[in-house]
């Protein structure tokens, strides 16, 4: 009685939304206000129910259908939104030189701030004195590390191998998600043909306007699919809240609590970092952090960079005024390349609060200095899903020969803080973007500057 009693509680809050949409209530209010109605019904059902509940995790299999179905169909639209995107702007800028800068300056943003993350990071580890030392471990940590081990076993630390295998020698098993580095390798792919169209617009002027033709037809159907999709985005954060609310163990976060606030304390300044960057390129911060937050909100709840790269684009595009290429560069790359939360701050802390258990003093320069780089370099082919930061934190602790098992003791916390993290990738993928923008001379001020654009607008009343 207790699921069906839930399940009309849903329809009814999904009937509600619904009506909000059709009285066009801007998008942003509705994600503030399915945000707030997932908080408040997944702590009703915890203080209903108790946490851990039978009739809780049959409600939450239910609500799968809403949040499951809406991640899943933002990852189906992931790899064709990649390739069109990026082969229509390489083939409609006519310039792969315009190609390279954006790429190079992208790049550069990523992997920049994600060594000014790294050391945000170790400067938060050592404010709140963060130390493995002593720390107990129960069966489930002990069982975790032993995974760890093992993973690192069969992960292959050189930073040039790491750069090969981003090179698919199967773009069609990269196109399936297969590996790692699928997203970049579908980057990768998906520019060498745009720039192969260039090379031959002489030789075979017709052949290319024939392939412009059918990439930009293209190009069109699926940013009609994606901007579908995307009006579902408040029905899917609601239901992704339900159950990260109602499922959450305060018992276990406050044994870790000064982890947790170290780790928030570290996303909320390259949170402003990133504000900061945005308003030394000449632009309004309060503006640009209303317009982004929706892609933020989903990126927390879902806790998948990849899966926020339709949302990611079209937001940048739409309301923040970023041509299609340089947004598409910026969102996928950002998926897997300098992540700032999960490759920057998450290593960086590990190593700090290891670093005690062999001796070695985190408040060392060179210590420092040497977290920082690694850190840096480690930051390419992060898995933009949740598990990267653990991928990246094996990375980062073995090539600093620490004890990498002792990443099991944060298993009771890792899903709370890497929300966190998946934000603050989201939000330093579209710094990037709006930087490489601006940059580059491709940047729209005026959709920027206005308040009422949004990202359905071209489909509204449909």
């Amino acid at each position: 009685m207790g699921v069906i009693i839930n399940l009309i509680i849903m329809i009814v809050l999904v009937g509600f939304l619904y009506s909000l949409q059709k009285k066009y209530v801007s998008f942003t209010k509705r994600v503030f206000t399915a945000l707030a109605l997932g908080v408040l019904f997944g702590g009703l059902l915890q203080v209903v129910y108790g946490r851990g509940s039978q009739v809780i995790s049959d409600s939450n299999s239910w609500f799968y259908i809403i949040s499951g179905g809406y991640v899943r169909l933002l990852k189906m639209i992931v790899t064709p939104l990649i390739m069109v995107s990026i082969i229509s702007a390489i083939i409609n800028i006519k310039d792969g030189k315009t190609f390279g800068k954006i790429g190079g300056s992208v790049v550069g943003l990523l992997v920049g701030t994600t060594a000014l993350s790294a050391l945000i990071g170790v400067g938060s580890s050592l404010l709140f004195k963060l130390s493995a030392v002593g720390m107990s471990v129960g069966e489930r940590e002990a069982s975790r590390g032993e995974v760890m081990v093992n993973k690192l076993s069969n992960l292959d630390t050189s930073m040039a191998q790491k750069l090969v295998e981003t090179i698919p020698t199967n773009p069609f098993a990269a196109m399936a998600g297969s590996g790692d580095n699928a997203t970049i390798s579908v980057v990768i792919f998906s520019a060498f043909i745009g720039i192969s169209v260039l090379g031959i617009t002489k030789k075979h002027p017709e052949s290319v306007e024939t392939a412009r033709k059918f990439v930009n037809s293209a190009h069109d159907i699926v940013m009609r699919m994606v901007t579908l999709i995307l009006r579902l985005t408040p029905y899917g954060i609601m239901a992704l809240m339900v159950k990260v609310v109602s499922t959450s163990n305060a018992a276990e976060i406050l044994n870790l609590l000064n982890f947790v606030l170290a780790s928030y304390v570290a996303l909320a300044v390259v949170l402003l970092m990133h504000l900061m960057l945005v308003t030394f390129a000449g632009l309004n911060p309060g503006i640009y952090l209303k317009k982004i937050f929706p892609v933020l909100a989903f990126a927390f709840t879902s806790r998948t960079s990849a899966g926020t790269i339709p949302l990611n684009i079209q937001t940048q595009v739409k309301k923040l005024g970023i041509s299609e290429g340089v947004a598409n560069i910026s969102a996928s790359f950002g998926a897997s390349i300098g992540q700032n939360g999960c490759a920057g701050i998450y290593p960086a802390m590990l190593a700090v609060m290891i670093a005690p258990t062999v001796g070695i003093d985190p408040t060392n320069p060179v210590f420092i200095l040497k977290v920082v780089v690694i850190v840096a370099l480690s930051s390419f082919g992060v898995a933009g899903v949740g598990g990267g930061a653990t991928f990246a934190a094996l990375i980062v602790l073995s090539a600093l020969n620490l004890p990498v098992a002792l990443v099991g003791l944060l298993i009771s916390i890792e899903p709370l803080i890497d929300m966190g993290r998946t934000a603050v990738n989201v939000s330093g993928a579209m710094t990037a973007g709006t930087l490489t923008s601006k940059f580059i001379g491709a940047f729209d001020s005026d959709i920027y500057e206005n308040p009422e654009m949004e990202l359905e607008e071209s489909v509204k009343g449909i």
